[in-house]
Formats: C-alpha cells, structure tokens, sequence
C-alpha cells in the first residue's frame, strides 16, 4: 500500500512516509521548521503540533480521526502537568496512520515568521469615534427620583453639550460604586457612532482621568493578522505586531478555505474560532508589550477580504464560493467587541469594520483606496496590493475600477520547492551575474551579502533555510536577465547556459542557488515547477490589471503603486521584469507599504474618514474577473516572461533581455544568445 502523505502548513512541504513515522521525524526529513530541544522524550513541549481532521480538496486528501495515533502515557503526563491547547499534539510522540494535513503553530517554529507589516508615517486629522470625557454628576438626592444614569445624561449634555447616551449592562453594573469612589467626579469614555451621532458609554473612571485609552487597526488578511496599536487621542502608534492567520491550516488560499467549509460540517465555526483566538492573543501580546492594560482598548478597526470578513463575523462564507459571490451585506458594520468574542479587550468595547466593495473585493481594498485615494488622483494611478488574493484599484478624478485578482501563495513563498515564509535566515534579494551565471543573495537578518566578508558568520544563528516571496521573485527575474531562463519560462540546460548551476531535474532543469548539504544544511534550487508557479501567480495579477485598463479604454498607466507587506519589498525593476505588473517608468513605480493597515488607522482615528469611505465604496465600479471573456486571454498572454504581446519599452531602455529559447528538444539559443534591442 502507498505511505500515508504528510503536509505540513504553512510551509505547504509535504511527503509520504510509512505508519508508524513520528510527525517530527516526518518535519527533520522534509525541512519542516519544527522546534524540539528535548531529543523526543516529551519534556520541552517545543514540538507542539495541530492535525486538521476531515476533507480537504485543495490537498486531496481526507483525514481520518485517527490518522495519528491515540494520546500516549507522555502526552498524557505533559498535558495533566503543564498543559495543552485544546487539539494540540507532541509531534515527537504522535505517530503518522493515515494522510493527514498538521499545521506547525508560530510557538513551535525555530525562525518565527516576520510579518512586516509596520504602519507607516502618516498624517491623520484626529477625530477619533472614542473619547474621554470628565464630568462633575450631581449628587444622589431623597428628593429627585431620577437614576445616576440619568444624572450622568443631564451633565454630559449641560458640560459637553452631549444629548442621550446608552449603556451595557457591563459598565451599568460599575457605574455606581465608581459615582460614589469619586465623589461623583467621574471621567467617562464615550463611542459616538458617526452615522447616527448616538452615543454609547464604554466605560467609567472615578474622579478625573487622564490615562490614554487606545485602539486597534487590524488588517486580517488570508495569510497574515497585523495589528497597530494606536493612541485614540494623538494617533500615535504605540506598537506594532502581527502573526500568521491559524487558518492557514485550513487552505492557504480563501477557495480552499470556503471549500473546506462546503465539505466539513461546523468547518466555518472552526475557522471563526482559531482566528477570533488568535486576534485574541494578539491583542493580549500588544497590551503586554506595550505595559497598558488591555481594558484600555476601546475601540478596534478591521480590514479584511470578504470570506475573512464572513469568518470573522461567524458568517458561512459558502455563497462566496459559488456564482454570484453574494456577500451576507457589504455594508460597514459597528459592533460590540463581546458579539466577536473579543475578550481580551474592554469588554463594552466597540467594532468597526469598513464596508466591502463587492463578493470578492473586500473591506481591505476600501482600506487602500482610503489611504491612496486614487479618486483624488489627477493621472492614471495603478494601485496594486499584493497577497493571497490581489486587490486591484485603478482610477483617477473621473473613475476608479476596483477587481480581485486569485494570484494564490506563491508570492508567499508556499507552493515553491525551496520555499518558506519571511523568517530569519530566508533568502530575500538576490542578483545573477549575466557573465559568470553565479548568484549573491542577501537573507532576512542580515544587511551583508553573501559574498561579503563576514557573511557566513552573521548568519551563522539563523543559518540559510530557504527562500521567500521577495527572493523567488527576484530569482525568476535574474534568471531571465541572466539568460539562463528563456521567454516562455523554461530553465535552460548546463551545456545551454554554460553553467553547471542549471541541473538536470527528471525531464526538466532547475538552477543551484545554495548547497549546504555538505554541513548538514539545505539545498536551496529553483525548479521548473518554482517557475511555473510564479507564472500562474503573476499572471493572474497582471491579467487583472489588464482587465480593469480595457474597461478604462487604455493601454497604459501613469503610476503603479505597490500596496501591502509583499508588495513593500519587491524591487519594481524586477516585478515588472516578471510582468507582474505593466510597462511604466521605473521612478513611477512606488510602494505604499501596509496601506491596508494604514486605511484601518485612519478609520479607527478619524469619524469623517468612514463616512468618507463610505460613500467612496459606492462609487468604485466593481470588475468580476471570473466572468470577463478576455481574463482568460490576458492570463494566457501574461504567462510569458514579460509578457507574449504588450511591448515593455521602459523596461527595455534599461535593461537587456537575451533572446534564448530552451525548447524541450534542446535545439533553441545558447548561452549568451542573441539580445533584443533596447527600445
């Protein structure tokens, strides 16, 4: 019978091996970055896993209940001494039965993921929906029959001209004995709705108070949760932190996810609970290293896709798997933080989500054009946020489009041989000499090159494990300038290119970035199929863009604008190189960085910026790319390297693109072939 097949997320590497096999001798042999300092006797609790039970059609794969082997004595022990999270697992004692899919926990990672999604210097006109507010209440009175609730109404609206206010039950509880501690002095904190102008009393001090209160701007995005943690009266950004989205586990991708919904009963429950968790935990993290007390934390802002924004809401994200992607509502949504579980907060905190743009075009695509405004653009303005699910913007003063675009996870650094997610120690830029074919790379951590003096001892601690979505990209566009990767993205052979760093691969070729086997270290290559992947990634981006300029009546754009965490480390020379994105000047190509997050601080600091972008939502026009007829034509055409049909003049005019072919019948260019003339 076959092994049974391994796949470890978010790493996406998988592998079969025989029952029997622990999950973390599974981890050593495929690369997996699985910690474990204990030797496998069930002490450290390092090696902590999470199997995912039941179908999962983007793998192929249906796990069985008991597709690892049942809680052992030491499992047991560890878990009545110190404790494991609900479903966890040791995987130095959990042994392989059958298929199973295992997701490896940040905690459990030796190089934890980087999610560089820092905010930004941005200037924000405050006018925050959550404020502070000190009042002087009249005192209890035998003759006057009104509550103290009623007494804080008459004086908000005799010293601050506030007229009504409601309260939960929560903070109603607390409101008398914090009367009477300040002698009825009291500072209140008010969340006045920007719609309706009502307001809402999310908390009381006794006497006056002058402590900051805070809120969160979270961008929940498909692969990554980041949070910025914002003073609500100067806007200042106190802290900045994210972590990988546990729903990864689930499908990298938000199609997978929504199937894993369709095929597993309660599967969408499971989802809203590991990500309500794990903001949860975040929040905690933030207020922890930032020494506030999280009941500070009044107000939080989310950013999100639409199935990220139906999961976080408890919603089954099932209608937006299946034509016409019917969002539950697309309108903006002001919550209390209890209805999302949000515990770790102000428990009468408040939530604000942006509106959504449409089934696939989400709540984070309004956050960008809130923080670009292309409507206010007077030229053509491109704005492209990279990620699991491209969100594209083009517009100008007269229109902005708006479509989606499925790039998937390649971009990440998944689905690639070599590849893993930003960490210490992963390959993020690298060049190829076009003379001697050989490559220098720089890793995450390390400011030195690799054939710098000093290079092997900085990395020493990290080692070099891999490389990431930055460094893929930069790797496919250096082989196409270095000619060792024809049009059509076929790696050419060693007596092709003269190098013997492109390798025969079964029918294919691949090309040596880094052996360290030799030390007990990986080999880091591009493969065919590395290649393949990034084309049907960039693609699909490029394709998307194409679509919204037809509608627009152009074939050009005056400026491309790089959005999102990916997007603010991608050399624009080599995305467009790639065909990631079209033909521009390269000094018209910028990156706007988190600008999802940066949407979400301007919503959380600022009433008019929502009312803004919410009328600005219902003016973008809305692309569907999974029914325009020329989508398909434009992914065809896109999948060549730049692309089979549009002309890259600026591109060309400063940089040399050789003509080679590496045909699969070896007849095509040699190496250093003929060069296209620069435009």
């Amino acid at each position: 019978m076959t092994d049974p097949l391994v796949i470890f997320t978010p790493s996406g590497k998988r592998g079969r091996f025989p029952v029997g096999t622990p999950v973390l001798t599974a981890a050593r042999q495929l690369g997996v970055d699985l910690d474990s300092v204990c030797g496998g006797r069930g002490i450290c609790s390092k090696c902590q896993i999470q199997p995912s039970y039941g179908e999962f059609s983007k793998h192929g794969v249906t796990v069985a209940d008991d597709a690892l082997t049942e809680f052992n004595a030491v499992e047991e022990r560890y878990d009545r001494v110190r404790g494991l999270k609900t479903g966890r697992r040791l995987g130095c004692q959990a042994c392989i039965q059958s298929d199973v899919v295992i997701d490896v926990p940040p905690e459990s990672q030796v190089h934890r993921q980087v999610v560089r999604k820092a905010a930004t210097d941005r200037d924000i006109v405050m006018d925050p929906a959550t404020a502070l507010y000190y009042v002087e209440v009249a005192e209890a009175d035998m003759h006057d029959p009104s509550g103290d609730l009623e007494r804080l109404e008459t004086a908000l609206r005799d010293q601050w001209d506030i007229d009504g206010i409601t309260a939960p039950l929560s903070v109603l509880r607390k409101l008398q004995p914090v009367l009477r501690k300040g002698a009825f002095k009291a500072t209140v904190a008010l969340n006045r709705d920007h719609n309706d102008g009502k307001h809402r009393l999310i908390d009381i001090f006794p006497g006056f108070d002058e402590t900051p209160i805070f809120g969160l701007a979270i961008d929940l995005g498909s692969t990554t949760i980041a949070a910025h943690l914002c003073d609500l009266k100067t806007g200042a950004v106190i802290g900045s932190s994210g972590i990988m989205n546990p729903q990864i586990r689930f499908g990298e991708d938000l199609m997978s996810r929504v199937s894993y919904s369709m095929m597993n009963k309660g599967g969408d429950v499971e989802m809203t609970t590991v990500v309500r968790e794990a903001i949860n935990t975040l929040a905690s993290e933030l207020a922890s290293e930032a020494q506030i007390d999280a009941a500070r934390i009044m107000e939080t802002v989310f950013v999100c896709n639409p199935v990220m924004h139906h999961l976080l809401l408890g919603i089954d994200p099932v209608e937006l798997g299946q034509a016409p992607f019917a969002l539950a509502t697309a309108e903006s949504m002001t919550l209390d933080a209890r209805d999302l579980d949000l515990n770790a907060l102000n428990p009468a905190g408040r939530v604000y989500i942006l509106p959504c743009i449409a089934g696939h075009v989400g709540a984070d695509c309004a956050a960008v054009a809130l923080s670009e405004e292309p409507q206010k653009s007077k030229d053509l303005a491109l704005i492209v946020d990279v990620g699991t699910n491209a969100e594209i913007l083009l517009g100008n003063t007269e229109r902005v489009l708006a479509c989606s675009s499925p790039t998937g996870p390649a971009f990440e650094g998944a689905q690639i041989s070599s590849g893993q997610r930003a960490a210490p120690g992963a390959i993020e830029r690298i060049e190829i000499d076009p003379v001697t074919k050989e490559p220098r790379f720089r890793v995450i951590g390390c400011d030195l090159w690799s054939d710098e003096d000093g290079f092997a001892e900085a990395t020493a601690g990290s080692g070099i494990t891999g490389i990431c979505g930055s460094g893929i990209i930069e790797a496919v566009a250096e082989l196409r300038i270095a000619g060792l990767l024809d049009p059509k993205g076929l790696i050419g052979n060693a007596e092709q290119t003269g190098t013997a760093r492109c390798e025969a691969t079964g029918r294919t070729n691949s090309y040596l970035i880094h052996d360290a086997t030799a030390d007990g270290g990986p080999r880091i290559t591009v493969t065919q199929g590395d290649i393949r992947a990034i084309q049907l990634a960039k693609s699909a981006l490029y394709a998307g863009a194409r679509l919204l300029m037809d509608e627009m009546g152009v074939d050009t754009v005056d400026r491309v604008v790089l959005a999102g965490a990916f997007g603010a480390h991608i050399s624009a020379k080599h995305a467009m190189v790639l065909g990631m994105i079209p033909d521009v000047p390269l000094d018209k190509v910028s990156s706007a960085g988190n600008a999802a997050g940066t949407g979400a601080r301007i919503a959380l600091c600022s009433k008019a910026a929502r009312t803004s972008i919410e009328q600005t939502v219902r003016e973008i026009t809305k692309i569907e790319t999974a029914i325009e007829p020329k989508f398909q034509e434009h992914f065809v055409n896109a999948n060549a390297i730049p692309h089979a049909t549009d002309p890259f003049p600026n591109l060309l005019s400063i940089v040399d693109l050789p003509d080679v072919s590496f045909n699969t019948a070896g007849s095509g260019g040699e190496a250093g072939g003929r060069r296209r003339r620069r435009g």
